[in-house]
């Protein structure tokens, strides 16, 4: 591939480095294969987005949206011909997808435009100019209209979108109007119309829709404040408004004006259709270069979101290597942005942003090199919140995913998920930890204690493996002795039953727990099995018996793989838990009912499976369960629905149910 810009000496210094891609870094190291559309397909995440196909010759062919990218992306290799023309053709000249993540189906609409326009694929034949959406258009005049438009621009107003689903928002922005009392009228209201009378109430003062303004009848404050919440809950600020209209709700209801509370619960349902804003588009010239950035061990991804007139126009990344530990985020941004913008041919836009904030000296350098360069002001900084800190939140999810992909493409080559490769290092393993097991105890009070213990294999969990145990041989909420308990049961069987044993042993919690484990494990003539725990304070590994701690970066993706087995653990566990505690509630309930004893109870149970299906079912459907007739049915769902009115119970108890 051609390098049309200047390329960072890989030996430069043990900072880390960076490798061109596409137009500006090369992603390939000496050796190493891209990875295949298979694979990516498989990495494809559940979210919005564009998705961008490219033929052999990496030449973009289509560019589409997505709802959720994984099931459109996929539905390509996987479904038959849609029907459209010329499909069968596009199918068969993909090479590669690249995808943008967004926060919105909405927003994912508009930057597919924006592409689109700026590509001109080959396979895209119907391309909708954006500029044909509406837009939410507030007049600046002493009492504000508000309205949709297609022509944004030109004259005193200020403007909000572009928003889709027209009919949607047309249906939602009047019921809005009608709760913040907007005028819907064309009247040119001024203080001196008001005073020689020019204008009369209409229809919609008299049936409560507007506040009458062109007879002065309201306050400008007070209408301005009605527009201003409406504007609100464009912005996605919906609170204000939903507390006033729930108190006017309760008012008409309290007066059994009924029709109009109806009306009033009908527009607190239409608030939320106008909240999304919109993140990838605005009418404003905003000119921004934004930054993101993953990290995971020694590796990391910088992402770069172009956005010129106000508009997501495409998306750059680079790869970066051998970072240290302590190298922080902020050197790493500094010395990308350098090397970004050193080529005589990169613009530089009006504003740079950054995720992490840079200390003065490189603040001050970085912005005053972008300043000259640009010829005028540079404004380099990090956005605290708003519209520039969804769009910093937007890069660092596509850093993440294509960090992800590169990892992927190694472990791919190596044969080894780099996370275990991490494990073996730190904690200096004989072997590499291929498959481990990780334990957890759950109770309440000392009651229903229960443990779990999860296994994963190659990084990944191993559901079919998971082993759940009731703690029998503990009195009380003896955390050690639990632990020493399940330990020893899960190794004692695995030993008589000759079957393999894992590469390490993890268990959720601090010195205690792991020298309990410890014990149990020289106890039965495992010396050899390696364990450490995971206290859950400050991610701490523990070493059994000295104590030994050690602390690794949050970026290490060794610890990543422990939280996440001690996560799962940790659930897995919980639940559990829950369900026999939630069986015990029931079995308590229905064996207070006059006539049901233990058995009958527990037979109640496992016919119905809760409270909820029991309280469902008819009196044939009970019969069917040994030892009831129609009339024990019949005064069984008495009996339940007696005990509903007078506490509650049966509502507090259902609805648990284990995975």
């Amino acid at each position: 591939m051609q390098k049309n810009e200047q390329t960072h000496n890989a030996d430069a210094d043990d900072g880390g480095t960076i490798r061109e891609n596409t137009e500006l870094f090369h992603m390939k190291e000496q050796g190493e294969q891209p990875l295949s559309l298979t694979s990516k397909l498989d990495l494809l995440p559940r979210r919005p987005g564009c998705y961008i196909f490219k033929d052999e010759n990496g030449k973009i062919i289509y560019i589409g949206k997505a709802k959720v990218l994984r099931n459109r992306v996929r539905s390509y290799f996987t479904s038959r011909d849609d029907g459209r023309y010329l499909y069968p053709l596009l199918v068969s000249r993909i090479r590669d997808v690249e995808i943008i993540v967004t926060e919105t189906e909405v927003e994912a609409l508009i930057l597919e435009a924006n592409l689109i326009r700026r590509h001109r694929p080959r396979f895209n034949m119907d391309v909708r100019d954006d500029r044909t959406y509406p837009y939410l258009k507030v007049t600046r005049e002493p009492f504000p209209r508000i309205f949709l438009t297609r022509k944004p621009g030109g004259g005193r107003a200020r403007y909000y979108g572009p928003l889709s689903d027209v009919t949607r928002v047309k249906d939602t922005l009047n019921a809005l109007k009608q709760a913040c009392h907007i005028r819907t009228c064309n009247l040119k209201i001024t203080d001196e119309s008001i005073r020689q009378k020019k204008h009369k109430v209409c229809l919609e003062y008299h049936i409560g829709n507007c506040m009458g303004p062109c007879e002065g009848l309201v306050d400008e404050n007070a209408y301005t404040d009605g527009v201003q919440r409406l504007v609100d809950v464009v912005h996605g600020r919906t609170a204000p408004l939903k507390d006033l209209l729930e108190q006017r709700m309760r008012e008409h209801a309290k007066g059994l004006r009924y029709e109009l509370a109806a009306r009033t619960r009908d527009q607190i349902q239409a608030l939320g259709n106008l909240s999304r804003q919109q993140t990838v588009v605005s009418l404003s010239e905003e000119e921004r270069d934004v930054f993101g950035l993953a990290r995971e061990d020694k590796d990391g991804c910088i992402t770069v979101l172009r956005i010129r007139q106000g508009k997501l126009i495409g998306r750059h990344h680079a790869y970066l290597s051998r970072l240290s530990e302590h190298t922080d985020d902020g050197e790493i941004q500094a010395r990308y942005l350098a090397e970004y913008y050193m080529p005589e041919t990169r613009a530089v836009p009006a504003e740079v942003h950054v995720p992490g904030p840079l200390s003065g000296e490189q603040h001050d350098v970085l912005e005053a090199f972008l300043t000259e360069k640009r010829g005028k002001k540079c404004v380099l900084h990090t956005p605290q919140r708003g519209k520039g800190v969804r769009q910093m939140e937007m890069a660092a999810k596509n850093a993440e995913l294509l960090l992800k992909e590169h990892r992927l493409a190694k472990e791919k080559r190596e044969r080894v998920p780099l996370s275990l490769v991490e494990l073996h290092k730190h904690l200096n393993l004989d072997d590499l930890p291929w498959v481990i097991e990780c334990f957890d105890n759950s109770n309440l009070m000392g009651s229903h204690p229960v443990s779990s213990m999860v296994r994963f294999r190659n990084a990944r969990p191993e559901k079919s493996q998971y082993r759940r145990y009731k703690v029998k041989g503990v009195e009380g909420p003896d955390d050690f002795a639990s632990m020493r308990e399940v330990v020893g049961r899960r190794y004692r069987r695995l030993l008589r039953e000759s079957a393999a044993l894992p590469d390490l042993v993890l268990i959720d919690g601090g010195i205690g727990q792991v020298n309990a484990a410890r014990r149990e494990l020289d106890e039965i003539g495992l010396n050899h099995l390696p364990v450490v725990g995971l206290a859950k304070r400050l991610e701490e590994i523990v070493s059994p018996f000295d104590g030994g701690v050690l602390q690794l970066p949050k970026t290490s993706s060794a610890l990543k793989l422990l939280m996440q087995l001690r996560d799962e653990a940790h659930r897995f566990a919980i639940t559990y838990h829950r369900k026999l505690r939630t069986g015990a509630l029931i079995s308590s309930t229905l064996t207070s009912l006059p006539g049901v004893g233990d058995a009958k109870a527990k037979a109640l149970l496992k016919h119905f499976g809760s409270l909820k299906n029991l309280k469902n079912a008819t009196p044939d459907e009970i019969a069917k369960v040994p030892g009831f007739s129609v009339a024990g049915g019949r005064r069984v769902l008495e009996l339940l629905g007696a005990a509903e009115d007078e506490n509650g119970e049966l509502g507090e108890l259902n609805g648990t149910h284990d995975e």
